[in-house]
């Protein structure tokens, strides 16, 4: 097994260093602020690029692997959170953030009534903070619902 993590240490690597060298192509806007948007990504790159040798050269001798349940259930969470990401821009924020809410937190506790509770709670929570307290531009609805 201490093949598996160098190789995948090997494979972090090289994704890292393929995000730094796009983190690179980065245009600037004349409003951007004196930093830019460049260091940002590529200090994300250089500590991914870190621990991919942490994992070449400090491999788990014995890792456990989750049992094919488990991996089915990240798999699953994992689709759940890519529908989500399709899902916003038709759709606005709030809706999807709630049904995918409610779905993960149904997965993480399985209790209905809490979970159909929590999704649109956490959804309006969010969708408070983000748009007026960080002044984000998030769309609540569908635009077709906004006249």
């Amino acid at each position: 097994m201490i093949a598996s993590d160098r190789i995948f240490g090997l494979v972090v690597i090289v994704v890292a260093l393929g995000y730094i060298l796009s983190a690179t192509q980065i245009q600037a806007s004349f409003m951007a602020d004196p930093i830019g948007a460049k260091p940002f990504p590529i200090g994300i790159g250089i500590v991914a690029a870190l621990c991919g040798l942490v994992m070449i050269f400090r491999p788990d001798p014995e890792p456990d692997w989750p049992e094919a349940a488990t991996l089915l259930s990240l798999g699953f969470a994992v689709a759940v959170l890519v529908g989500y990401a399709y899902a916003l821009k038709p759709l606005g924020f709030l809706i999807p953030t709630a049904v995918a809410a409610s779905i993960l937190s149904y997965q993480i506790h399985p209790r209905a009534v809490t979970a159909l509770l929590s999704g649109p709670g956490l959804s309006a929570g969010l969708f408070v903070l983000f748009r007026y307290g960080l002044g984000l531009g998030l769309v609540p609805f569908p635009k077709g619902w906004m006249g």
